[in-house]
């Protein structure tokens, strides 16, 4: 009988030949994806196409999963039961700069993925999941779907990003988001202002609180917050004002303790202003990323024997936060990124769309798709790596 490490070799060899074979028609997905952005719960088009793509091929699709419109769950199982390993997609555009966050790649990636793992599948135990995640960008749709359950039986998550570099280690921020309310008394700013009390002074006294209290936290903190009502006239004394704040770190339970610091400075400004307080955060927080090294460290493997040139995390390097971190607290999890442009290349931005859309974005959704697909042909056919994967996350082998 054929040894596994024989059949790993042949299966990881099918798979590459495949995602060259659709390489066109992925190509194509992803310029269908990007010359028509949806906004985050709007992605109608795109998660149809993608669902569409895979059913097509033989996958079993569930759409509207966890209540969401746009979110569908794409399954092909193998000959026999196994482990179940989900591959993410993401396709959620930003407002007016439409995909400056690459996520018409990320989605192509995962189906590639996912379509040439199916051709592998009858020869392996397990299933291969691909799931449509939207709203990355604003309420974390992967969030909601962890509480519907729908990350209950899988035993590992991947997912890539577009970046200016290629890492296999996601350095993600913790965050919470807060309303900051306050209510004052409106008087006549100028014939009676000692019969008001202003709700933007109080706003204004907590930005200078906050702003005392970061020579107080650790580096990796970041506070950021924006006005949001600041009065209506500059002859009334503000009767309302309110802030809206981030408030990230590079951990979840040191990002609650600095929640509590910045809820003290606003109520030391209701206390100095006499005007009571609304403090309000919002119930969707994301979390940091729990990197799975076991996994990491086979995906950066895949990635060399790709000819992709890997690099090693830059504690310098700004971080943001994503939804992928939540998902990382409840099944081993990694989130790399591959370089699409040059390191000056910034996200979110204009040019981060046109290179999401470049010959060399395309090469490196192909890579990626090649490598997400290597990684899991690897873990379905070792069952002691499998098991490494979840000894790391802390279950049961």
């Amino acid at each position: 009988m054929e040894g596994s490490a024989d059949l790993r070799t042949e299966l990881r060899q099918q798979v590459i030949r495949e995602i060259d074979r659709l390489g066109d028609r992925l190509v194509e997905i992803s310029k269908a994806i990007h010359s028509d952005p949806e906004l985050g719960l709007q992605e109608y088009k795109s998660s149809e196409l993608l669902a569409s793509e895979l059913e097509k091929n033989g996958f079993v699709v569930e759409r509207k999963v966890a209540g969401m419109d746009t979110a569908f769950k794409a399954t092909f199982k193998g000959k026999e039961d196994g482990p179940t390993i989900a591959l993410l997609a993401e396709y959620d555009a930003l407002p007016e700069i439409g995909h400056a966050c690459g996520h018409n790649l990320i989605g192509t990636i995962a189906l590639g993925a996912g379509l040439a793992l199916s051709r592998v599948m009858p020869k392996l135990n397990g299933s291969v999941m691909v799931l449509g995640t939207p709203d990355e960008e604003g309420s974390g749709g992967k969030v909601t779907m962890i509480e519907s359950g729908l990350f209950k039986d899988v035993d590992a998550v991947m997912i890539v990003h577009p970046s200016n570099k290629t890492q296999v280690v996601a350095d993600i921020l913790a965050i919470s988001s807060v309303e900051i309310k306050f209510k004052g008394k409106a008087a006549h700013a100028s014939s009676s202002p000692e019969k008001g009390i202003n709700a933007l002074d109080a706003v204004i006294q907590t930005f200078n609180g906050i702003n005392a209290l970061r020579q107080h936290v650790r580096s990796d903190v970041r506070i950021h917050g924006i006005i949001t009502d600041g009065g209506k006239r500059p002859n009334i004394v503000p009767e309302t004002a309110s802030a809206f704040f981030f408030i990230r770190a590079a951990d979840r339970r040191y990002k609650e303790k600095i929640l509590r610091k910045v809820k003290r400075c606003a109520q030391g400004a209701a206390a100095a202003t006499g005007a009571k307080l609304g403090f309000i955060v919002r119930p969707r927080a994301l979390d940091d990323m729990k990197n799975n090294m076991t996994m990491a460290k086979l995906f950066e493997k895949n990635l060399k024997v790709l000819g992709e040139k890997v690099q090693a995390p830059d504690p310098k390097a700004g971080k943001g936060s994503t939804d992928i971190g939540n998902v990382s607290y409840v099944v081993p999890s990694i989130h790399p990124s591959i370089a699409i442009g040059p390191k000056k290349l910034a996200g979110h931005s204009r040019e981060f769309a046109e290179a999401s859309v470049s010959e060399r974005g395309h090469e490196a959704m192909l890579i990626a798709a090649k490598a997400m697909a290597l990684t899991s042909v690897d873990l379905f056919t070792d069952e002691a790596l499998m098991k490494k994967v979840k000894r790391e996350f802390g279950m049961r082998p």
